[in-house]
């Protein structure tokens, strides 16, 4: 199988690094040693195992994608970096025609959305790029679909729990109120309670000390309005990989619809990945 070229965007961050790392070990993919960043990041390279991959400015990526595409052909941006640049980067990779996968949360994600559907490359856009959290989605989906108004009356309270330096609210949990909505429930995602703090995960939540600085856990807690019954909901994840393997699937994926495009379709998720999968 040949491999799929691809560039890492976010680099230092810690989710950007860990899909670094595991590129460079997985034989289908080629790591490109470059990398876009903040402005305010002051390093100019950071190094992957025995890669130094250069870290590029906002003002230095049009000479530098031109200059990697000459050395490397065409590849595949996988973007794991800030809110703040969601929008700013994917208008960069419509611009510059290179399909991205968008694993980074936040930002205007309408706006998103429409450049990409008016664009000319596909991308894969999700708040979760993890297989199984995005069926545990499917399947809330479909019970909203199924059973609108089902919890009508009842109380709903939303936990996550996530890394200090995670600078947002969890775009999985976002997701989720939409549904619990339709299911009947008055909810708004700025009532979402957002736990960073080390001390509290660990003493209150009882998270594993070696995974306070990459892990996502959420509880959804359902409560009938006399307090009789009680629903509740959890995904709990230590560490990264399992959005690793997720984003190598959706790289997959895209190079499929690249490769061999079935309609003018270029706005897709983590559902049509999954959906793609035998």
């Amino acid at each position: 199988m040949e491999h799929i070229f691809v560039m890492i965007n976010g680099l230092p961050g810690n989710v950007a690094a860990t899909m670094a790392r595991a590129a460079l070990s997985d034989p289908r993919f080629q790591l490109i040693p470059a990398s876009l960043t903040g402005p305010d990041i002051h390093d100019t390279s950071f190094q992957v195992d025995e890669i130094s991959v250069t870290l590029i400015k906002p003002d230095e990526r049009e000479t530098a994608v031109a200059e990697i595409r000459h050395k490397f052909g065409d590849f595949i941006a996988i973007d794991y970096t800030h809110p703040s640049a969601v929008n700013a980067n994917a208008r960069f990779y419509i611009q510059q025609h290179i399909p991205f996968v968008m694993g980074t949360t936040g930002g205007d994600r309408t706006a998103l959305e429409a450049d990409v559907s008016k664009g000319e490359i596909p991308a894969v856009i999700a708040p979760n790029m993890a297989k199984q959290i995005v069926g545990f989605q499917a399947m809330m989906a479909f019970a909203a679909d199924q059973f609108p108004g089902l919890f009508t009356g009842y109380s709903l309270e939303i936990k996550e729990s996530h890394q200090q330096g995670k600078a947002d609210t969890s775009g999985t949990a976002k997701a989720m109120v939409g549904y619990f909505n339709r299911l009947g429930l008055d909810f708004k995602p700025e009532q979402i309670q957002q736990i960073r703090d080390p001390k509290v995960q660990k003493t209150q939540w009882h998270i594993p000390e070696q995974y306070l600085s990459g892990h996502g856990w959420h509880t959804y807690t359902l409560t009938a309005p006399d307090g009789s019954a009680l629903f509740e909901f959890k995904h709990n994840v230590n560490g990264r990989q399992i959005y690793v393997e997720g984003t190598f699937d959706a790289v997959l994926f895209l190079k499929k619809q690249i490769t061999h495009p079935v309609d003018s379709k270029r706005l897709f998720t983590m559902m049509d990945v999954l959906n793609s999968q035998e």
